[in-house]
């Protein structure tokens, strides 16, 4: 049987007739898979459905995904044109990432880009990071800066090039930080709630109608760490306004 929550597991971050973004919750999934609960994307149907009595059934696509204990910024489409637009956005790497993240260990350099190979056991839901390649594993590229730290963590700034399955849990690890919480990629323990600290921070890309560039941000849950990064270690990233295309 699904579980399902009486409110609303999400907040609207952006929405017109195109497009709808939201803040997803860690915990949350996006779309169907073996433990049968309710996604995110079902919810987000129910909220377009209510909110304008659509009758019938709503369309909402699926443009990108976001691991389950990680929380952030969650882009959907409302039309079949912004959904094939959308897609080739990010076919063509015309769409831009940004994810926070809390690690324990400090990293080697102050900022870098990461090369590795990834292999992906099905089994397992994990991946595993290589130097080199090796049969079966996909190129991933990422790079990172240090934007804080805090009396027993540091703070990262990530930027994917590519989008692998976990990579960026599995490329910070294989670099020596762990990220907060996330123990199937070495943390020395779990968050109380299931979650592990790291935040899709922003998207930008440009709108698929209106033709604008937009940048879609979602701050950090109340969090102690979070906010020691919010509040004592300024970073110009984090004064950054959300940038929406103007009303049609």
């Amino acid at each position: 049987m699904k579980k399902n929550s009486t409110k609303l597991s999400f907040s609207v971050l952006f929405e017109d007739n195109h497009l709808i973004a939201v803040k997803k919750l860690s915990g949350d999934i996006i779309q169907s898979d073996k433990t049968g609960d309710v996604t995110l994307a079902e919810n987000v149907k129910a909220y377009i459905k209510k909110k304008y009595s659509k009758p019938g059934d709503v369309f909402l696509g699926i443009i990108h995904r976001i691991d389950r204990p990680v929380g952030g910024v969650v882009v959907f489409a409302r039309t079949s044109k912004s959904l094939a637009r959308m897609n080739a956005f990010f076919r063509d790497k015309e769409v831009k990432k940004e994810y926070w993240a809390v690690v324990e260990e400090k990293p080697p350099f102050e900022k870098g880009e990461l090369t590795n190979w990834l292999k992906k056991n099905q089994e397992k839901n994990k991946s595993r990071a290589y130097d080199v390649e090796v049969k079966k594993s996909k190129k991933a590229v990422l790079k990172y800066t240090l934007i804080g730290r805090s009396r027993n963590y540091f703070y990262l700034k990530i930027n994917p090039l590519t989008g692998r399955h976990h990579q960026i849990r599995v490329q910070l690890s294989h670099m020596g930080c762990k990220i907060k919480g996330d123990v199937k990629y070495g943390a020395k323990r779990t968050n109380k709630d299931g979650s592990i600290h790291l935040l899709a921070r922003s998207i930008s890309f440009m709108h698929p109608v209106k033709k604008e560039e937009m940048t879609i941000l979602a701050n950090p849950p109340v969090d102690p760490l979070w906010n020691c990064l919010l509040y004592t270690s300024p970073s110009p990233r984090d004064k950054r306004q959300s940038r929406m295309p103007s009303s049609a």
